[in-house]
């Protein structure tokens, strides 16, 4: 089953609404952003959600911090995901102490069969040097000196091929409109939103619901490769 990230969540309310509905992970944004929150607010959120007993998991995303410090906030935070939406080099990420999720940029001039060769070149680099712990891709729009929450979508075909050999998250322009027909054509490992679920620049209750309820109704009976189990099935020890 496809699994659903509420990002730049603020607010306790809206962390409530998205783990009651079966939101998977809840994103909480400590680089700079509208989105952002402060190291005592997260702690808030996610003692909020892991208070409720799901199994929604907490996500902490950062832009090109020191890695001491994102261990630091970590565990003072209580996350239970790292998102590394930077430059982060896989060296680094090898220095981060909890399972990780990694954002690749995706160009969006250019060849996609071009783009779709680099990714997974991209990709099988990460597995090869990242052994210790789990890892999730995300893959978002590319661009000019913009880290994330863009609300701008790539081309969903190069997400396809991608998808039947790495668990990856697909982001950008995302909406509770569009997001059924992104998962029927490209069953990705996971789906993640944030301004697609505001209205006014704040999140949207109503939306956040019909976000997850839309990507649950589609009938999900394809494989989808486990961060757990992807380098045992490449053959990537």
């Amino acid at each position: 089953m496809t699994k659903v990230k509420i990002c730049g969540i603020t607010e306790v309310q809206h962390a409530l609404v998205a783990a009651r509905v079966g939101a998977d992970f809840v994103g909480l944004v400590f680089a700079s952003s509208l989105r952002w929150v402060s190291e005592e607010k997260a702690r808030q959120l996610a003692e909020t959600v892991h208070n409720l007993g799901t199994a929604t998991a907490v996500v902490g995303v950062f832009v090109n911090s020191k890695a001491d410090e994102v261990n630091r906030i970590a565990d003072y935070c209580h996350l239970d995901w790292i998102q590394l939406s930077g430059d982060e080099t896989w060296k680094y990420c090898q220095r981060i102490e909890r399972p990780v999720i990694k954002t690749i940029h995706v160009p969006t001039d250019g060849k996609n069969h071009e783009i779709t060769k680099w990714l997974l070149n991209e990709m099988t680099m990460g597995y090869e040097q990242i052994t210790h712990q789990c890892l999730i891709y995300l893959l978002d729009t590319k661009l000019e000196n913009v880290y994330g929450g863009t609300g701008q979508s790539f081309d969903w075909k190069l997400s396809k091929e991608i998808a039947a050999k790495f668990p990856v998250i697909i982001a950008g322009g995302l909406t509770p409109e569009n997001v059924s027909a992104l998962v029927e054509e490209a069953h990705p490992w996971g789906v993640d939103v944030s301004s697609g679920v505001e209205s006014n620049g704040r999140k949207d209750e109503a939306k956040i619901v019909v976000f997850i309820e839309n990507v649950r109704r589609v009938r999900n009976s394809y494989f989808s490769p486990s961060p757990f189990s992807v380098k045992e099935d490449s053959g990537m020890e």
